[in-house]
């Protein structure tokens, strides 16, 4: 039986998702849990796992696109029981009377294990991702062997066709330079002699261009409008109800045709290629659009002042060039980050009005007397803060670890929402840039952040004569319908004593 998967809640108040890669392919066998889908929420990036054992039917959703909650994204035929035929006018008809995305099962649902690696219309039968990474390869697509079912073609095909010495793909740019009119006869048998004849060897039967009525799913034909492409001028290589049927590859074989006819015509004329638009627009959502909606939030919310200081820290740098290399002797990498922590942390506790928050709803003051030590890390996807619990009853290095391994996880983008929670002051470092001094924002609803400028050696006056010394400058925003001005710069001048000198730490 055919056994369908819906996008699951990923994450409390989470309507929709976008589907970042796909981690199977059509035809791939599967185990209950094993994960089949790295999914984006405006929280961070999970992995989807598949529900039953069995193989991946067809797959509904493309990369890069907006899912709501509950939608179809992927279809197992599971293992042990009979497989649900369905016909492709069927098929088709379903997406359309649903409104769905979904590409009708096509060939691909029907071929049996004994056809060869391409479809009967005679088009190589391989993933996307497979063709893209051929693309970047410079292999044939057509001249790989594929091993998966009915001949698959997988990106694994495709990497071991280029490390054995794949031919380069066919281009257009050679025969754009001798004639015009090759370069658009390329284009205009895109997507039906791409691989020059069918598995037996026999012409391909194209469906002549430039027709005025052309069969094709609904995500067909959003593909050709991405692509700027006229669906009626793509070669059709099969028929629906008597009717030209294109497919999306099909689309995006003869768009690829036409850009390389495009690029051989410029070559030819010698002229400089100009960029396609001058402007690019991605879509303002997930991640990216929670982190702004905080930063906004924040900034209109808590009325924000600034103090900027520095302190010559030279025993600070003394002391984690001593400890480093018993850290890395245990595993850890020991940067000053934890150091700063344990000071701020001591500091935070003569200042408990730094440490507190403001709950509007109630209107009273929050003062916690837990230290939960956001650290903000710089990902691909924005800023992201990842919180060290307790930090006032953990030792140096399981500090270092914890915040080692919470950033990475950050960066890597697999870090859990809650990871990211229950913060109650914030430190980040602008100077691993190079930066010197900030205004952060606030991590609302924290009252305080500490933003750290670069460890540099930089004049200082001793005793009347001008030194190098290192130092380390600071930024400290806070909330201050919670905190004075005075308080925050007695903050700031108490964290500057444990930074001058970290042993008044083994005090505390």
């Amino acid at each position: 039986m055919v056994r369908e998967f819906k996008l699951p809640d990923v994450g409390e108040g989470v309507s929709e998702g976008e589907i970042v890669q796909w981690l199977v392919e059509e035809g791939d066998t599967v185990e209950e849990d094993q994960p089949v889908a790295e999914v984006e929420t405006d929280k961070a990036v999970v992995e989807v796992p598949a529900p039953v054992d069995g193989t991946v039917r067809q797959i509904r959703a493309d990369e890069g696109e907006m899912v709501p909650v509950g939608n179809v994204i992927i279809t197992f035929n599971v293992e042990g029981e009979p497989v649900e035929e369905t016909t492709e006018r069927e098929a088709a008809d379903a997406a359309e009377a649903d409104g769905a995305d979904a590409e009708p099962a096509g060939d691909e649902g029907t071929e049996t294990a004994g056809e060869s690696a391409e479809t009967p219309e005679g088009r190589v039968f391989a993933a996307p991702s497979a063709r893209r990474l051929a693309r970047e390869l410079g292999v044939d697509i057509a001249e790989v062997d594929g091993s998966g079912p009915s001949g698959r073609i997988s990106e694994h095909d495709v990497r071991a066709a280029a490390d054995s010495g794949g031919s380069e793909p066919e281009t257009a740019t050679a025969e754009a330079s001798e004639s015009a009119s090759a370069a658009e006869a390329s284009a205009e048998s895109a997507g039906a002699t791409s691989s020059g004849s069918t598995a037996g060897g026999a012409p391909q039967q194209v469906e002549s261009a430039d027709r005025e009525k052309t069969l094709a799913a609904p995500a067909t034909r959003r593909l050709a409008d991405e692509e700027g492409v006229d669906l009626n001028a793509v070669p059709a290589t099969e028929k629906r109800d008597g009717e030209p049927f294109v497919t999306p590859e099909a689309v995006r074989e003869y768009a690829q045709a036409q850009q390389e006819a495009q690029k051989a015509d410029t070559e030819a004329l010698g002229l400089r290629e100009e960029p396609a638009e001058r402007e690019e627009r991605t879509p303002y959502r997930g991640i990216r659009k929670s982190i702004g909606d905080q930063m906004e939030r924040s900034k209109y919310s808590a009325p924000h002042i600034t103090h900027h200081d520095s302190v010559e820290v030279t025993n600070l740098v003394e002391i984690r060039e001593r400890l480093k290399g018993r850290a890395e002797e245990r595993g850890i990498q020991l940067t000053y980050m934890p150091l700063i922590m344990k000071a701020v942390t001591a500091a935070l506790k003569d200042f408990p009005m730094v440490n507190s928050s403001l709950d509007e709803e109630n209107e009273e003051i929050v003062e916690k007397n837990y230290y939960n030590i956001g650290v903000a890390a710089a990902t691909d996807a924005g800023l992201m803060v990842p919180v060290v619990d307790d930090v006032d009853h953990k030792g140096l290095l399981q500090i270092a670890s914890e915040m080692n391994e919470l950033v990475q996880k950050a960066r890597d983008r697999s870090i859990a929402r809650e990871e990211m929670q229950g913060g109650t002051f914030t430190v980040t470092n602008v100077g691993g840039i190079g930066g010197e001094y900030a205004t952060p924002i606030i991590n609302y609803p924290e009252a305080g952040i500490l933003a750290l400028g670069a460890i540099e050696e930089r004049p200082v006056v001793e005793d009347g004569e001008v030194v190098a010394r290192h130092t380390l400058p600071l930024s400290l925003s806070v909330d201050h319908r919670l905190v004075d001005g005075a308080d925050a710069a007695r903050f700031t001048n108490r964290v500057k004593e444990y930074l001058k000198d970290p042993e008044l730490l083994l005090l505390e």
